[in-house]
């Protein structure tokens, strides 16, 4: 490798061609990137005292196979400053040309340095190449050629930005702007440097690559341009045109972590994390096998997650799981679309194990059970199924989830979802959809409708409505307001207003005249009280477990799904503990055991030889008496734990007995709940992780 200080106009001086690789991102500068480099050139040029304006660096290798006459370079890093200052410099020749103007350089000295070869033939003429529709973009620009169908927007922009631009500034100053560009020139040795290291460490100016840039270099960089061309074409250009150009840029990433998840079995990648976890999984395939399989799974992503699916019983419960917001189960489904696509399952058995997940999440949802274990739920499921019982197992699995990952049961479900806040529930329009929806084959589209509170949500309520719910008034409208009993939806809201029940239910467009499923039943309600808010709120919670199902199976088949472990009694209890036969030890601990035991269902206790385990999927704290404290050693490293008081201490080195690097101190009652609190980090730890950022 061969690094100097380089101007500019040095670089693509004399007869080369610098070209960008097929699998490259296209060029994405924006006119707020071109403005910045205008002001700064015009800044730099006329100032005779600045003498250099850096502007990055420009990375580049041999082709393996170039001409004699015209060096051809692979660009690795730098593609959007050289086509940016291409732009620039065709703007400056075309207005030297069309004004004639005196300048320290001509229109043709501009053409023949800069833009093009003068002894090269057909695409050898030009001093840079770009890929798809840049390519014909810029030789059409260069060439002063009517724009290509389909043309680049960003080139054609930005040179319209230059053009304008220039019209009313001193050439002299921009020229000599343009000569006091400096860039780090980085020339790479073909067969000795390795150009995706060096690219990964460039710390460039302009605009981020994404981890899908990232990867697509990562995989096809190196490799022989004819073989680039052809896996981009057959694998990473296909891989595009799914998503769409703009699902490409604002999912792709989101895809590869679902990808790595599905594949690796880490569900905790984050999204600035997932380039790093790919280079380490893709070391295991050829690249044409690695793209394949991408392949493949990105159309499972784009079937479920951007409504590609063409099967309308599938799309609908795609659609569903979408508006419902669980992406959180997408590595779940898409290995279900793998099975279905061979034609392990049937359709109307993966419309069955779709609605099984909906049902999951949306009843988890409802309940307020923390979503924290879904993550880590969905990673593993597939894990344990019975592929030759496909649906049967599924049923199982979510049957058989420890408390704090629970499937709601119906009663559970009932009862929270009459009293849930409905009205501020983040999933408004997909739960009354689905109440709206349900049954029918001709579907109401919710978003041509309001939601309508039937007791108001004016809290100064009318004599009329305060008669009607009686003595009371004030606890049952903020008790019932946004409750699932007084919500329905209209097209009238504004009529509505805050009238009385009656007028209502009889005004023209009035509950009685309502073809809405939702308003069913109101038009015979004489009277709108608590008793009714209920009535209605227990109706329609029958009719929501029919829609959002609970799995269901007979308790002989369910015995077979249960893990049989060997119950080994141990030879260890409570009193095996010296320490514990002391008076106060014995009371501390006592406190400590009835407060952790109560952190969840799943924990269990452990008397061990040296320690006390309390486990949920495995140790989350350990427990040594000793003569004066219990000493904990919490499952987390040193930086998981958040712990104000200072009261933790990293023993990640120290080689103590227990699982984890946390160790804690308790040596007084008083200190028990605020211990406790570290206690359910750890427990919280192991059972998942909220939604992951980069």
């Amino acid at each position: 490798m061969k690094a100097q200080d380089l101007e500019f106009t040095q670089l693509i001086q004399g007869a080369k061609q610098f070209m960008i690789p097929i699998f490259q991102r296209t060029y994405s500068w924006e006119v707020s990137h071109c403005e910045q480099l205008w002001n700064d050139i015009l800044r730099v040029g006329s100032n005779a005292d600045l003498k250099s304006h850096f502007i990055g660096s420009v990375v580049y290798i041999p082709e393996q196979e170039t001409s004699a006459a015209i060096s051809r370079w692979i660009v690795v890093d730098g593609q959007q400053r050289i086509t940016t200052i291409t732009l620039l410099l065709l703007a400056l020749k075309q207005r030297l040309e069309k004004e004639n103007l005196t300048a320290p350089i001509s229109a043709e000295a501009i053409e023949d340095y800069y833009l093009r070869n003068r002894y090269g033939k057909e695409e050898l003429s030009y001093k840079m190449l770009l890929t798809k529709t840049d390519k014909d973009t810029l030789i059409a620009l260069l060439d002063g050629k009517k724009e290509p169908e389909n043309a680049s927007q960003k080139l054609i922009k930005n040179f319209a930005f230059f053009t304008e631009r220039i019209t009313d500034a001193d050439v002299n100053i921009v020229y000599s702007g343009i000569k006091k560009l400096m860039i780090v020139d980085v020339r790479l040795q073909q067969g000795l440097d390795n150009p995706q290291m060096i690219f990964e460490s460039m710390n460039s100016t302009g605009k981020a690559l994404t981890q899908a840039d990232l990867i697509r270099n990562f995989v096809l960089m190196g490799l022989p341009h004819e073989q680039q061309t052809n896996l981009y074409n057959d694998y990473w250009r296909p891989m595009e045109n799914l998503f769409g150009a703009e699902s490409y840029t604002t999912h792709f990433d989101e895809f590869m972590r679902f990808f790595l998840v599905i594949h690796t079995g880490n569900y905790r990648i984050k999204k600035d994390e997932v380039y790093a976890e790919f280079k380490a999984y893709s070391r295991k395939f050829e690249t044409e096998i690695l793209l394949k399989n991408l392949l493949e799974f990105a159309g499972y992503y784009c079937y479920i997650a951007l409504g590609k699916e063409r099967d309308p019983e599938l799309a609908a419960t795609f659609k569903d799981i979408r508006e419902l917001r669980a992406d959180v189960c997408y590595p779940l489904l898409i290995e279900v679309y793998k099975d279905y696509s061979n034609k392990l399952i049937s359709k109307n058995e993966f419309v069955a194990i779709n609605a099984l997940v909906e049902s999951y999440v949306f009843r988890r949802a409802v309940c307020d059970i923390p979503t924290n274990s879904l993550r880590q739920t969905f990673a593993t499921f597939s894990r344990r199924l019975k592929k030759d019982r496909y649906v049967e197992s599924v049923k199982a699995e979510f049957m058989l989830l420890p408390s704090y990952r629970r499937f709601p049961q119906d009663e559970e479900f009932q009862r929270q979802l009459c009293v849930r806040n409905l009205y501020a529930f983040n999933r408004r329009n997909y739960w009354l959809r689905r109440f709206e929806n349900f049954g029918r084959k001709e579907r109401v589209v919710v978003q041509d409708y309001t939601i309508e509170h039937i007791m108001p949500q004016n809290e100064n309520l009318n004599d009329t409505w305060k008669q009607e719910l009686g003595n009371e008034w004030k606890r049952i409208h903020e008790q019932y307001l946004h409750t699932l009993g007084n919500l329905t939806l209209t097209g009238y809201n504004s009529e509505y207003s805050d009238r009385s029940f009656i007028e209502k239910r009889d005004m023209n467009g009035g509950f009685k005249e309502s073809p809405l499923k939702l308003n069913e039943g109101l038009g015979t309600c004489s009277t709108w009280n608590e008793d009714t808010i209920n009535d209605r709120a227990a109706k329609l919670a029958k009719k929501a477990i029919n829609i959002w199902k609970a799995p269901v199976l007979d308790d002989s088949i369910l015995e077979t799904y249960k893990e049989k472990k060997p119950s080994v009694a141990s030879e260890y209890t409570i009193d095996s503990y010296p320490h514990l036969t002391a008076k106060p030890m014995r009371k501390l601990f006592d406190a400590f055991r009835v407060r952790v035991l109560a952190l969840d269902e799943c924990v269990h206790e452990e008397f061990l030889k040296l320690y006390i385990a309390y486990k949920a999927e495995t140790n989350f704290v350990d427990v040594v008496p000793q003569a004066k404290r219990l000493r904990l050693t919490l499952n987390l490293d040193y930086e998981q734990v958040d712990d104000p008081l200072g009261m933790c201490r990293d023993v990640s080195n120290l080689g103590r007995w227990g699982n984890g690097n946390v160790e804690v101190g308790l040596e007084r009652l008083e200190d028990l709940v605020y211990v406790i609190g570290l206690v359910r980090q750890a427990l919280e730890r192991q059972l998942g992780e909220e939604e992951l950022e980069a």
